[in-house]
């Protein structure tokens, strides 16, 4: 989808992914190489004048490699920070945003002395790796935590004296915030350092996977701007290049707590495809070729549903015909499919984004809408 707005620009786009048959690769010239191959990186900074990444499981000493040998506005040190959740709460603490209270955990010793410290419930969570609810275990009572730890850490020994290990983990327990809902802004700052943000999407999950971004967020406006400060004071002081997703969770009295940053285009900004002036992969773009950031105004109300393996045969045949719920509901349905190659129960496999009027026709279209009924 950058390749794509990229191109409508006039750049060209060469890829590096592992996969054969990328999403990438069936648009623009790919390198089929691993992540962290350091000859298809170099290959890679010879065929490119400046080079992105989108997916933060990318190597953090590839980067770095080549920041030396080409230009990559994005640098290594945003990804080394965000691929290791402590190091990414020390950064976001250090703009002056509030993150849920946390400790470092190492041992089932050190884990029953934080969540004492702390107070359940809690969170574990691993320090690196991990999305959508893998890695982490929520913790409600005392007798949960040996459970959690080895969950989380399966490999590390669950002792609980204290003693030293040599492949002791590196976690990170965090307190159950109970919110009110969850919200994220996408961020852009260009090479230069001008900063824009998108409006707030309220996201909802199901099974820890999104399911769900409505925007306008259905929180105050003056949340709703406190919460574009907040990610454009992350982003500056980060001094990060190109796009920044934070996630928010925003509690019963109106306090935000910043959860997870993504360097990247991400997943609850896909509305902006359809329904706003600039698209955050237009944004991305233009923010690490340093142009003019576009405009992020929202043109219409949107709701966008993600199409999981599961939904992806029904959704691409609903495209093909009449929709009588849409047109009775005044909604407009875009479909987008990725073009991976292989369909599994719960990937994400493309979205769709509903503009409407009111966010509650959007709603309502997927409520009524058997596809996410399975």
């Amino acid at each position: 989808m950058m390749a794509l707005s990229g191109s409508a620009m006039g750049y060209r786009f060469v890829a590096l992914d592992p996969a054969p048959d990328a999403p990438c690769g069936q648009i623009t010239p790919q390198i089929t190489a691993a992540y962290n191959d350091r000859d298809a990186a170099r290959e890679l900074a010879r065929r490119s004048d400046v080079i992105t990444y989108e997916f933060e499981n990318v190597d953090a000493g590839v980067a770095a490699l080549l920041t030396e040998e080409s230009y990559v506005p994005q640098g290594s040190a945003l990804l080394y920070t965000t691929q290791h959740r402590l190091r990414e709460k020390a950064a976001v603490e250090a703009a002056g945003v509030p993150v849920a209270p946390y400790r470092k955990v190492g041992s089932l010793a050190e884990l029953e002395a934080a969540a004492k410290d702390l107070g359940l419930p809690c969170v574990l969570k691993t320090a690196t790796g991990g999305y959508d609810g893998k890695g982490q275990a929520v913790i409600r009572r005392p007798e949960e935590l040996a459970a959690a730890f080895r969950q989380v850490a399966p490999g590390a020994s669950a002792q609980a004296d204290g003693a030293a290990q040599v492949d002791a983990p590196e976690l990170v327990l965090e307190k159950f915030i109970t919110f009110k809902c969850e919200i994220s802004v996408i961020a852009a700052r260009s090479a230069s350092g001008e900063v824009k943000s998108f409006p707030p999407a309220e996201n909802i999950h199901v099974d820890n996977i999104l399911h769900l971004s409505i925007v306008p967020a259905r929180v105050p406006e003056e949340i709703q701007q406190r919460a574009c400060e907040l990610a454009e004071r992350i982003v500056s002081g980060m001094e990060a290049v190109g796009l920044l997703a934070v996630e928010m969770f925003v509690t019963e009295d109106g306090e935000l707590f910043v959860n997870e940053l993504a360097p990247r285009p991400h997943n609850s900004g896909h509305y902006t495809m359809d329904a706003c002036v600039t698209s955050q992969f237009e944004q991305h773009v233009r923010a690490i070729c340093n142009l003019p950031l576009g405009a992020t105004s929202l043109l219409t109300p949107v709701v966008m549903v993600n199409v999981l393996g599961q939904h992806l045969e029904g959704a691409v045949q609903a495209a093909c015909r009449a929709n009588e719920e849409a047109d009775r509901l005044g909604v407009s349905p875009k479909l987008h499919i990725y073009g991976k190659t292989e369909s599994k129960t719960g990937r994400k496999m493309g979205h769709i984004n509903l503009l409407c009027k009111d966010t509650g026709d959007g709603l309502s279209w997927v409520e009524q809408t058997n596809l996410w009924r399975n």
